[in-house]
């Protein structure tokens, strides 16, 4: 790793979590209870640089690597996973599909909005029928005269209300074929296009997740992102990066739950002494700490690559799953050594623990990681 590069995640380390200490954790909790999304917050980040982090400064964005829009992630999801969640999938899926498949016209339109955090981004691939086989997606989009006309929904999209511009995955031909679907640039405010039900969520709940809905929407030619047809597989490059911001993700909640428990094991006294000296806690640590540095390694081995343009479809895979749920274990433990505690809301442990869940679902399932792992070494 270059030294440059190791500077600029110290000094976007301490950013972060200036930032965090000021503007994020004094109203987390309050956002959490209410499914509050922030998006003042985002403007903010905006301002920092932070929802731009791989865009070139010629669109206005920061011009950083893979390696800073890890650490940017991992910092944020210490503090809220939240906030690093809608963070990483403005970046990762709506910039990002602009940023890697858009014409140059449509990237001087988007990307400064979007990397100044003027805008949010949303992108919508997932439907309420298909889930992991997005191949079989049922939202059209019919050419008629110069505008395509999209008919149909999506969920469990980021920012799906709020957001002020969509990349949206739909279908242009026949059911299941991969060649079949093309990506549009859709704003808010289009006609046809609205927000539908928000999700009341387990954790995560400062993120905004809700339906997309199209209903005669009319979107001109020229939103077409490339060719038509090559939508769906546009989309498996862009998941190819998500992944890595899912495990960046992931190992900032790891990271948080454990130091949180750390430090609450070394307060918290029992029999005369500090719950961090009894084996069966010093042990859990242990675990904690070797399984985050592995998640590390590999998160940023992956972040590595992308960064020097090579094909990371195992990489990120494999990052992904690991540190996904490396994250599910660190925060269950987290919640074990502060016992009781562990169970209020006067404490972080569980919200770490409910947060943490979603990284083993979302941009993919862990079975569908191992699916991709499978694949890759089997050369199918």
């Amino acid at each position: 790793m270059l030294v440059e590069e190791v500077e600029n995640q110290t000094l976007i380390a301490q950013m972060v979590r200036d930032f965090g200490a000021t503007h994020i954790k004094p109203h987390m909790m309050r956002w959490d209870e209410s499914q509050e999304f922030p998006i003042d917050v985002f403007h903010q980040l905006g301002e920092l640089g932070l929802m731009g982090v791989l865009v070139p400064q010629q669109y206005g964005g920061s011009g950083f690597g893979y390696p800073e829009y890890v650490t940017a992630i991992a910092e944020l999801a210490k503090i809220d996973g939240s906030i690093g969640l809608s963070m990483a999938a403005h970046n990762s899926l709506c910039t990002g599909h602009i940023l890697q498949h858009a014409s140059e016209e449509q990237k001087q339109k988007y990307l400064p909005k979007l990397s100044s955090g003027e805008w949010i981004g949303a992108w919508g691939l997932t439907e309420p029928n298909t889930g992991s086989d997005a191949g079989n997606m049922r939202t059209t989009a019919v050419l008629d005269g110069n505008e395509y006309v999209l008919n149909g929904a999506k969920n469990f999209i980021t920012h799906g209300k709020s957001g002020h511009v969509a990349v949206v995955i739909a279908r242009t031909g026949e059911v299941g074929d991969s060649h079949g679907m093309t990506a549009f640039i859709v704003e808010r405010g289009t006609p046809g296009f609205a927000g539908g039900r928000k999700e009341d969520k387990l954790g995560m709940r400062a993120s905004e997740t809700t339906e997309m809905i199209f209903t005669d929407c009319r979107i001109p030619q020229e939103n077409v992102i490339g060719k038509v047809g090559d939508g769906f597989i546009q989309s498996l490059k862009v998941l190819d990066g998500g992944r890595i911001s899912i495990a960046a993700l992931s190992l900032g909640i790891a990271q948080g739950a454990m130091e949180a428990a750390l430090n609450y094991s070394q307060e918290r006294h029992q029999f005369n002494q500090p719950i961090s000296n009894f084996q069966g806690i010093s042990f859990k640590l242990a675990d904690m700490a070797t399984e985050i540095e592995a998640a590390s390694l590999l998160t940023y081995r992956a972040a590595d690559m992308k960064q020097r343009g090579l094909n990371v479809n195992r990489e990120s895979a494999m990052a992904k799953l690991y540190a996904s749920e490396v994250a599910v274990r660190v925060a269950n433990e987290g919640v074990q050594i502060f016992g009781g505690y562990g169970y209020t809301k006067d404490y972080p442990a569980e919200k770490y623990y409910r947060d943490a869940k979603l990284c083993t679902i979302g941009e993919g399932t862990s079975e569908i990681q191992k699916l991709v792992i499978a694949r890759s070494l089997l050369n199918t």
